[in-house]
């Protein structure tokens, strides 16, 4: 072949190769094209549903579909837990008690508890700043503290402070602060409870103390489902939280949960609720439903009695809780679990019990006490008034108990009430309600009782306490007791009159002599109203003619020695009975509030002790004061506020001289009067103080709206205080409540050492009692 036939075949096969590689090159182009229209196509939808399909043999474009698709995958894999995972977080969020937010220059989230505070929907809080919700004197306090907790620098962890709802509403939050991660971006994890109100925030500050160590950022793995801002959250919460699958298993558990449970997350991974802990009904004992197999299978959310109680397994013991469990759902609105928050109330249901039980019971004898029986007298007259049943009532009074007070103080009397109590409870059937009504008067309920036997059960009564001795110190006491018997039929009217009744065949049981049984009839009751009350108002008539009241006082010192301010002693109230002793104002105190003379008397006592004031009778020391009680009738008085004045304007005492010392009680029954009463003389200066705190669940509850200085804790409460563990929880519990309110903290009748001590432990200010001094009278110039 010639040159040139070589050289015309060669540039054949060049442009045959070159003609190849074009048609592959074509080809794969449109292969490619193909692929990355598919793709447009997948990410405009934004759903990334589907995969590309690569109709080629081309290995190299083949490959590329093959990843595209797995990158889809995985992006759409991501993005679905992510959706999953807010919806996680925002459910528990919703589920704990605690309010939550998450805030760095402004809030990132907030739970619905937090939003409720304020009264608004959630989403309008976020980007609002929290200093910015707070009352105005502490916003710039509370932006500082925000920012040096969120750059590491020392400052304050907890703190309360009033957070002003979009209606004006207030309420007081104790907040706890975290560093946590959030979003790439450090951020405070923000948990707070809601505290009692007070009239006088605690202090916000943000103290200039040596520079700290900054609290290191979380740093534990998250789980799979979560991302780790909101990880950092649930392992932060102080309340307890976990997650199972559809069957049951336990897949997540924050700390909170670990402590709760008494296992680790990595014991519980993997195990059923159930295999963890017990859950049963606090008064049956029984199991109780099996809260998120409830929660799945229903597809709702499930909350557990309020009686739950929870058995711990491998710790032991057991606590009260209240468990909400809410089913998990997935992109597709399909149930995959459950997430349970399980809130430890252990602490507020033993406060609870002992609040109903101090509500209900007499905290010296154990008994029920004159509230709870006459609730218990009112079922028994209703089941008695359509005839489904014979009840009998009865009322004891001792004999001779006033002698063993007299004689050896009221810490002798007590104990002796304590022993009594006893003998009731032994003397009745176990279906049988004995009460304390007051002072050293006792109810009885005899259910079902047939006349006859309640006679018998009487006569055993009287017996009893004829044959007990009481031994205080070196000396033997007798005491009796008289009984009144009232037949609760179809007739018998209200617990008030049952009661008023019975009173009055027990009076005449006692005239009669003691140790005697007396059934009620009309004629006696009357014989008992005319020989009994209008003796007692006759009298009153009498001293108040004649000036037959004295003035006594109570020595009211600081608890721990020194001069101070403040009370300097209680000025009580007795009447003259020559040749005997001066009577007690409890003996005819009750006369003169049915006779409506309280105010008669009160009248009496802020005059005598404004003289003694004015005349140098009654010595006080600079900044200390008299405290005078003042009845529930004479607050109701409308001339009593201006009889006071009138007497500050003619004697000159002055108003910080005058402590006045009111009940709640008083208050509650005449709370326009009692406002204006305290707001005008506090104004003036005067003082005021809560007399009897503690002697109803009620306490506390009206404080606030009044401007007062002290509390005084209710005797039955203090007396035998360094023994009594109940009583101590108690006026614990009290204690704290007052601080709240700044108020300055009395202790009345402390009557031994012991109690003494137990009261200084426990940090009150002023002590009152026997152990301090006995009341004496005051002489006053003439």
């Amino acid at each position: 072949m010639s040159i040139l036939g070589l050289v015309c075949l060669l540039l054949a096969i060049v442009a045959a190769l070159m003609l190849v590689l074009y048609l592959l090159q074509r080809a794969e182009l449109r292969a490619l094209g193909d692929l990355a229209e598919q793709v447009r196509r997948i990410a405009a939808s934004r759903k990334l549903e589907g995969s590309v399909e690569v109709e080629t043999d081309l290995p190299n474009v083949q490959a590329l579909g093959t990843s595209v698709n797995h990158l889809i995958a995985r992006v759409r894999l991501s993005r679905d837990k992510s959706r999953r995972s807010p919806a996680l977080f925002a459910e528990l969020g919703d589920r704990i008690h605690e309010a939550v937010l998450i805030h760095t220059e402004g809030i990132l989230y907030t739970n619905r508890q937090f939003a409720s505070f304020l009264g608004v929907d959630r989403v309008d809080l976020v980007g609002r700043r929290l200093e910015d919700l707070v009352a105005p004197e502490y916003a710039e306090i509370v932006a500082e503290a925000l920012r040096r907790r969120i750059i590491g620098e020392a400052a304050p962890e907890r703190f309360e402070v009033e957070i002003v709802g979009m209606q004006g509403q207030v309420s007081l939050l104790e907040l706890t602060s975290a560093p946590v991660e959030y979003e790439n971006s450090r951020a405070l994890l923000i948990t707070g409870v809601e505290v009692v109100p007070t009239q006088q925030l605690r202090a916000l500050t943000v103290a200039e103390a040596p520079a700290a160590k900054a609290q290191p950022l979380l740093a534990l793995p998250p789980p799979a489902t979560l991302p780790s801002a909101h990880y950092f959250v649930l392992q932060s919460l102080t309340e307890a939280v976990l997650t199972t699958d559809l069957a049951g298993h336990i897949d997540y558990m924050n700390p909170a949960a670990e402590s709760l449970l008494g296992v680790t997350a990595t014991q519980a991974h993997g195990r059923l609720i159930e295999d963890v802990a017990t859950l049963v009904d606090t008064n049956e004992r029984r199991l109780l439903a099996e809260p998120v197999r409830q929660a799945a299978a229903g597809g709702s959310p499930v909350s557990l009695s309020r009686r739950a109680l929870l058995l711990q397994r491998p710790a032991g013991g057991e606590r009260s809780i209240e468990l909400a469990a809410s089913p998990l759902r997935d992109d597709a609105a399909e149930i995959v679990g459950a997430a349970v928050v399980l809130h430890d109330v252990t602490e507020q249901r033993g406060m609870q019990r002992q609040m109903s039980y101090q509500a209900t019971h007499d905290a010296l004898t154990g008994l029920i006490n004159r509230r709870e029986f006459q609730r218990r007298l009112d079922e028994a007259i209703d089941v008695a008034q359509r005839g489904d049943g014979t009840h009998v009532l009865c009322y004891v009074d001792l004999d001779r108990f006033k002698h063993v007070n007299d004689t050896s103080g009221h810490l002798a009397g007590d104990s002796m009430l304590r022993e009594v109590a006893r003998l009731l409870r032994d003397a009745v059937r176990d279906s049988d309600t004995v009460a304390r009504l007051g002072g050293d008067e006792f109810g009885m309920l005899l259910i079902g009782c047939p006349l006859d036997k309640a006679r018998q059960i009487a006569d055993d009564v009287c017996r009893a306490v004829a044959d007990y001795r009481f031994i205080w110190k070196d000396r033997v006491f007798e005491v009796g007791a008289s009984v009144g018997i009232l037949e609760l039929g179809r007739e018998a009217g209200t617990a008030d009159q049952a009661l008023a009744a019975a009173d009055s065949a027990c009076y005449v049981a006692k005239r009669e002599g003691t140790g005697r049984v007396s059934v009620y009839s009309s004629r006696d009751e009357a014989l008992a109203r005319q020989t009994g009350e209008i003796q007692w108002l006759q009298r009153l008539q009498s001293a108040l003619k004649d000036n037959k009241f004295r003035l006594y006082f109570q020595p009211i010192v600081s608890a721990y020695g020194g001069s101070s301010s403040g009370p300097a002693m209680e000025v009580l109230v007795r009447m003259a009975d020559e040749p005997g002793p001066d009577i007690l104002a409890g003996d005819f105190l009750q006369a003169a509030e049915r006779y409506r003379m309280t105010s008669m008397l009160d009248r009496w006592v802020v005059q005598a002790t404004f003289k003694g004031l004015s005349d140098g009778s009654i010595d006080l020391a600079e900044d200390r004061s008299v405290a005078i009680n003042v009845c529930g009738q004479t607050l109701g008085d409308s001339q009593f506020l201006e009889f006071v004045v009138e007497c500050f304007d003619r004697t000159g005492v002055l108003p910080n001289q005058i402590c006045f010392e009111i009940t709640e009680q008083a208050v509650i029954s005449n709370l326009d009067h009692a406002r204006r009463f305290v707001g005008v003389l506090h104004g003036m200066g005067c003082k005021f103080a809560i007399d009897d705190f503690g002697s109803g669940v009620g306490s506390f509850s009206n404080l606030k709206n009044l401007p007062l200085d002290y509390v005084k804790i209710d005797g039955s409460l203090m007396r035998n205080l360094g023994r009594d563990t109940v009583n101590q929880a108690m006026v614990a519990a009290m204690i704290k409540l007052a601080r709240t309110l700044d108020f300055k903290i009395i202790a009345e009748q402390v009557e031994d050492e012991a109690s003494l001590e137990a009261a200084r432990r426990m940090g009150v200010d002023y002590v009152q009692g026997y152990a301090i001094a006995r009341p004496e009278r005051l002489l006053l110039a003439a």
